[in-house]
């Protein structure tokens, strides 16, 4: 993993007020990068949760109203911002008060950071 795209995804962590997380994952949950100011957020990280995301995506695509490309899931003391960008899963996790806007903006900045991972995971 190029240290240049760890530096730009560690400093969106910190331009976002409230951002924890940002991992970027293959679609069955695989681990491709992570950057985070905490430790203690493994909940939404577990292997479980991101393939729970691509099914959720698939079936609210059978609504038919198009492809899904955004889950927002709010709780308690966080929310998880979960993009598909196929063959990744891009996710963002904030405290409850992070400015949803603001990581939803985010979704076009990545892409041009987002396709040399994509192309080594299609290449895998």
């Amino acid at each position: 993993m190029s240290d240049d795209i760890k530096k730009y995804f560690n400093g969106l962590l910190h331009k976002v007020s409230g951002l924890h997380v940002i991992q970027i994952t293959d679609r069955d949950g695989v681990p491709l990068l992570r950057v985070s100011q905490e430790k203690n957020l493994d909940f939404a990280l577990m292997p479980s949760f991101i393939p729970t995301f691509t099914t959720a995506c698939d079936q609210a695509s059978k609504l038919g109203l198009g492809r899904n490309k955004t889950i927002i899931s709010m709780y308690s003391n966080y929310q998880v911002v979960q993009m598909n960008k196929l063959p990744l899963i891009l996710t963002f996790v904030g405290a409850e008060n992070c400015n949803t806007g603001h990581i939803l903006a985010l979704e076009h900045q990545v892409d041009g950071y987002l396709e040399d991972i994509k192309q080594a995971v299609t290449e895998a």
